[in-house]
C-alpha cells in the first residue's frame, strides 16, 4: 500500500465531493455548461486529484486505482447515456469487489487488514510480534486478525448495499440529461453522511478491536504500538 498521504481532509472533501456535486447540480443547464460539459468538469476534479496522488506516491495503490476506475465508469455511463440502473450496479460493484478481495485475502499469508489497518508505516509491527512471541500468543493474534478481516470486509459489503439502494432511490432520470446530472450530484453529496461516515465508524470499530486484542495478547497499549518518529 502507498504511504499515508498528508492531504488536508477538508481539501479532499471539497475536491472529491462538494465541488463536483455543485457543478452537476448548478451548471448542467443548457444555458450554462450543458449536461455533458458539466459532467466532464465535475469528473475532472476527482480524476486529476486521484491521478496526482498516484504519481506523487510513485507506487501502485489498488484502492486508488479502483477509485479512478470508478470515476471513469461514472463518466462513461453518463456520456454513453446508458440505463441509470447501471449506475446503481457500478456504485455497488466497486466496494463489493474490494470486500471480496479483503475477504479472500484471509486465505493467504498476507491478509489485507495488515496493509489497511495494521500497517508498518503506522504500527510498530516488529515490536508487536516480539511481545506476542514472548507471551506465546502469535497464533491467537493471527486468529484475531482473521476475525478483523471478516469485520473489515463487512464494512465494504455494507457500503455496496447502501450505494446500490441510494443510487436506485435518487438517480431515476435518463443518463446524459440535466436531471441525471442533478441527481448524480445529490447522490454524491448524500453518500458522504449516509455511507462514508458510517463505514468510517465501522472501520474505527475494527481498529479498536485490533488495538484491544493487541493490549490483551501482547500487553501493549495503543500508544505503545505506534511507530515512534526518529529524531
Amino acid at each position: 500500500m502507498a504511504p499515508a498521504r498528508n492531504n488536508n481532509p477538508l481539501i479532499e472533501l471539497l475536491i472529491n465531493i462538494i465541488i463536483p456535486s455543485l457543478i452537476l447540480m448548478k451548471l448542467s443547464g443548457a444555458e450554462r455548461l450543458g449536461s455533458v460539459g458539466a459532467l466532464l468538469l465535475a469528473l475532472a476534479f476527482p480524476l486529476v486529484w486521484g491521478t496526482r496522488d498516484l504519481i506523487k506516491s510513485r507506487k501502485f495503490n489498488v484502492f486508488s486505482a479502483l477509485g479512478l476506475v470508478n470515476i471513469l465508469l461514472t463518466g462513461g455511463i453518463g456520456l454513453l447515456e446508458l440505463d441509470s440502473r447501471w449506475l446503481a450496479i457500478k456504485e455497488a460493484a466497486v466496494p463489493g469487489i474490494i470486500g471480496l478481495v479483503v475477504l479472500a485475502s484471509i486465505r493467504t499469508p498476507y491478509p489485507l487488514i495488515k496493509s489497511l489497518l495494521f500497517n508498518p508505516a503506522i504500527i510498530d509491527v516488529d515490536k508487536v510480534h516480539q511481545h506476542l512471541a514472548l507471551r506465546g500468543n502469535v497464533d491467537a493474534f493471527d486468529a484475531r486478525l482473521q476475525t478483523g478481516t471478516i469485520l473489515l470486509s463487512a464494512t465494504f459489503f455494507f457500503s455496496a448495499m447502501m450505494n446500490y439502494l441510494l443510487a436506485i432511490w435518487i438517480v431515476t432520470s435518463p443518463a446524459g440529461t440535466e436531471a441525471f446530472n442533478a441527481e448524480l450530484g445529490r447522490l454524491t453529496l448524500l453518500s458522504y453522511p449516509m455511507i462514508a461516515l458510517p463505514s468510517m465508524l465501522m472501520m474505527m470499530a475494527v481498529l479498536y478491536y485490533l488495538a484491544r486484542s493487541t493490549r490483551k495478547l501482547a500487553g501493549l497499549g495503543f500508544m505503545d504500538i505506534l511507530q515512534q518518529q526518529s529524531t
